[in-house]
């Protein structure tokens, strides 16, 4: 299935995207500037109290000990206060960084997980993994360097101010410079950022690859699959590398050119010093003066022009962020409804992006408070089904309806709030077992978790934990069984308490031992709720109030479990065979 890649947004809208954040930090960006610029102003002072030391030497004369003292007292202080203004200007730079960066994630993840899935679903998974993960990274990393960069653009604006008191040929020498830095930047700087966005685009697509993989790894096994995703992943790894090499070579000849640019400058200004002392125009200590400072510009004029590649990747990272973070919210649609609510499936056909169609003209309608198994070979169309029930993504013809609303006509809030649904590959978020549990109601106390727990059976084994409810789970914590994370998130549907619930096959992982526990925990679930229950074991299907069988993508049989192994069909010869 093809993917519809998330847009990225323009240069000028993540511009002004970035400056919003910066601006909500008025105080430490005041206060940034203000010592980027003494700490610059103080770095320029000392060359400048070298040249006229070196004018008071030659010149001689009764009192020029006493000015060479005091020029060298002024010279001390002047770096010494360069070096402490600088230690906390780029303190302060890099932590207004961190902030804005910080900020910038958390808008768009809140951002991403505000978005209509169906957005999500069609681009898929990698495409927004690899922007909150890769490109932000991508800027985290940037951040000294953009802090740098802050504070050298402060530095040349500074030093070209120094170079004017000094005279103003010197400083039109210091302007030959340009020509070589304008070569740079008309011809060579255009290409840089399309080619680090399509590099940072093939990551995402190189992302996609992976992730595809690892998730169906049991299927690529099974189906002798692993050199063709292999040969995939390796391809998309290749592309990615053979982009990424195109921008570093336009980056190198970027920088050689900066280099001789530092070479044209120099010798430009020692060039000029030289005729304008010999006509007694400037003195050897303003010109001096002037080479030092240029010499000293080197750094940062390194910095910005060396470090244009860095920051156009960091710039083709920001614009996929905001283009995340500029996507449209959902309108509000919701509607008020007394549960219970029942489901209606009303001519229901579907099919993939250029796939086949998987759904064909299927029509139920679960009574409100009942329960509908639906079970059938692999491929029947019973994961889609049960996703179309739930909202995850839009039919390609017909409608849902819970109780008397359509699926597609509210927004995926209020699809929330009226049905849930439990997959059988679940997530245990990294945290406190109470932080996972409060994820589905934040305002639940102690006791509505351990209910909730109680509920699905899984409130003895969590007390047996070190800390009970206060353990870490997920990622670097406490380990959870297969069952016991399935348990763990049929209790946050216990929280949400939706009037309706969808269960895709949420006991299908469990081993022979925690099947039956699991069972009674699904049953707990969807007692006094209208259920949709994706059956992997038959004596699940047995327990429903219907039973919809499934094949090729259309409903074959519908009826009671007595009805159906009484007419001797298809559901027959599975019980049958699950029974023996």
């Amino acid at each position: 299935m093809s993917r519809r890649i998330l847009p990225t947004a323009t240069a000028r809208r993540s511009a002004a995207v970035l400056w919003q954040a910066i601006a909500r930090h008025p105080g430490i960006l005041a206060l940034t500037l203000l010592l980027n610029v003494a700490a610059s102003t103080a770095a320029v002072a000392a060359p400048l109290l070298l040249g006229r030391i070196i004018d008071a030497v030659t010149t001689g004369g009764p009192t020029a000990r006493g000015t060479v003292l005091a020029l060298t007292a002024g010279l001390v202080g002047a770096a010494l206060a360069a070096g402490v203004l600088l230690g906390f200007a780029r303190r302060f730079t890099e932590q207004l960084g961190v902030t804005v960066a910080a900020g910038l994630r958390e808008d768009v993840l809140e951002h991403a997980l505000q978005l209509d899935p169906h957005v999500l679903e069609a681009a898929g998974s990698g495409d927004v993994t690899s922007r909150v993960t890769e490109d932000v990274e991508q800027i985290n990393s940037s951040i000294s360097l953009m802090a740098r960069v802050v504070m050298a653009l402060i530095t040349v604006a500074v030093t070209a101010v120094g170079l004017l008191t000094l005279d103003w040929r010197l400083a039109c020498a210091f302007a030959a410079v340009f020509p070589v830095h304008w070569i740079g930047i008309r011809f060579v700087l255009p290409v840089l950022a399309p080619r680090f966005a399509a590099e940072r685009q093939s990551a995402a697509v190189r992302t996609q690859e992976i992730l595809t993989t690892l998730d169906g790894a049991a299927t690529v096994r099974a189906y002798a699959m692993v050199p063709r995703r292999v040969g995939i992943v390796e391809e998309a790894s290749l592309d990615t590398n053979r982009k990424r090499l195109t921008a570093l070579r336009a980056s190198l000849t970027f920088d050689n050119l900066m280099n001789y640019a530092e070479a044209v400058g120099f010798t430009a200004i020692l060039t000029a010093g030289f005729f304008l002392v010999r006509a007694d125009i400037v003195t050897v200590g303003a010109v001096t003066a002037a080479a030092l400072l240029f010499h000293r510009l080197f750094g940062p004029l390194g910095v910005l022009f060396m470090s244009f590649a860095n920051v156009l990747r960091a710039a083709a990272a920001l614009t996929r962020l905001v283009g995340v973070a500029d996507l449209p919210l959902p309108t509000p649609s919701d509607r008020p409804f007394s549960p219970p609510l029942g489901v209606v499936v009303d001519r229901l056909s579907h099919h993939y992006p250029d796939g086949p169609t998987v759904l064909h003209d299927v029509s139920v309608a679960v009574p409100p408070g009942s329960s509908l198994a639906v079970v059938g070979e692999s491929g029947a169309g019973k994961t889609t089904l049960a996703a179309l029930i739930g909202g995850v993504f839009p039919a390609a013809a017909g409608q849902i309806l819970l109780g008397a609303d359509a699926v597609d006509d509210l927004d995926p809030r209020s699809v929330r709030r009226r049905v849930a649904v439990v997959t059988q590959e679940v997530h245990t978020f990294a945290g406190t077992l109470a932080d996972d549990l409060r994820l589905a109601r934040s305002e639940a106390t102690d006791d509505d978790l351990a209910a909730a727990l109680r509920a699905v059976g899984a409130l003895d084994w969590v007390s047996a934990l070190p800390e009970g409810l206060g353990t870490r789970v997920g990622t670097g914590g406490h380990p959870l069984t297969v069952d016991q994370a399935q348990q763990l998130a049929l209790a946050r549907i216990v929280l949400v308490a939706p009037p309706v619930v969808v269960l895709d096959e949420a006991t299908a992982e469990a081993g022979s031992a925690g099947a039956r526990a699991l069972e009674r925990s699904a049953e707990a679930v969807t007692a006094a709720r209208t259920a949709i229950v994706v059956a992997h074991r038959l004596t699940q299907a047995r327990a429903c109030d219907v039973i919809a069988v499934m094949s090729g993508g259309r409903i074959v049989e519908l009826g009671t479990h007595d009805d159906l192994v009484a007419a001797r069909g298809h559901y027959a010869e599975l019980w049958a065979a699950w029974s023996a």
